[in-house]
């Protein structure tokens, strides 16, 4: 099937249309936040299912209950996705939590109004195309990648879903009021200080040891064993898990398994064009 059956058109962006469908694009653009909404904030594969799991055990106190009784795309949903037109999220407590993988210039009206919290996760894009690449296989709603070589000429160019890597980091480096940035490799690096460092942001205290305690429940190995978070509930038709796990390797860094030599030097140069006005010290520099 083609990529023009598979994808829609939004604001310049290729979404994915089985689950970005007109109507849930409509209620988007009308969406109302709230000042104390946090907003988790990805390009695709930068670390999304990691951050659901890590903010609702913040803003519970730790409670295990936050991320055993809902599946995240429900606990922290998408709100451009259409499955969030059946959750009644006006209707939340506060503060509510939700995910989106759209570019700053695509936020609704509302959000430039409010100014909810942003929790904004980056990851080294040579990792984030390697992920994207196997998702690309498994996921039945999306054009199969192809030949690895070819696909990788289309995520440079933005020629995939939600676009350019590149710009959408861009647009929200740009905006920093009441935006918190970190990344997979910060993470990775450090798990027990990048939780309380979000914490922190989020304004809520938490004694050290239950900082550690969710720094340990949202270890990959561990957060992978969660049939909340882990999408072993999609069907296979949807997602085959059994090309390759949703949640695969969680490392960082997996890109040199994954292409050539030329292939990372043809990347090095695409990126180093692309981001050589950009004034930031991203950890994987």
């Amino acid at each position: 099937m083609a990529g023009t059956d598979l994808y829609t058109l939004y604001k310049g962006v290729p979404l994915p249309t089985l689950i970005h469908p007109p109507h849930s694009l409509r209620r988007y653009e009308t969406f109302t936040f709230r000042p104390d909404d946090i907003l988790v904030v990805t390009y695709p594969k930068s670390g999304t299912t990691w951050m659901q799991e890590i903010v609702p055990l913040i803003v519970s106190g730790g409670d295990p209950a936050s991320v055993e009784t809902l599946h995240n795309w429900d606990r922290v949903p998408w709100l451009e996705e259409a499955r969030s037109c059946s959750l009644n999220l006006d209707d939340r407590p506060s503060p509510r939590m939700f995910t989106t993988h759209f570019h700053h210039n695509m936020m609704p009206p509302s959000f430039f109004e409010v100014r909810p919290k942003v929790i904004y996760v980056m990851r080294n894009p040579k990792d984030v195309f390697t992920s994207t690449f196997h998702y690309h296989g498994m996921a039945s709603f999306l054009v199969d990648p192809g030949p690895q070589s070819e696909f990788l000429h289309k995520f440079l160019k933005g020629e995939v879903m939600f676009g350019s890597w590149f710009e959408h980091i861009k647009s929200w480096l740009n905006d920093k009021e009441r935006v918190f940035y970190i990344s997979y490799e910060e993470m990775r690096k450090d798990l027990k200080d990048s939780v309380a460092r979000i914490a922190q942001f989020l304004e809520k205290s938490l004694d050290n040891d239950v900082i550690e305690k969710i720094a340990e429940r949202c270890m990959f190995e561990n957060m992978k064993k969660n049939n909340m978070s882990n999408y072993s509930a999609v069907p296979r038709e949807i997602m085959d898990n059994t090309k390759t796990e949703f949640l695969r390797k969680g490392i960082a860094g997996d890109w040199k398994n994954q292409l050539t030599a030329a292939e990372a030097e043809y990347f090095d140069s695409v990126y180093k064009d692309n981001m050589k006005h950009v004034d930031y010290k991203f950890a994987w520099d």
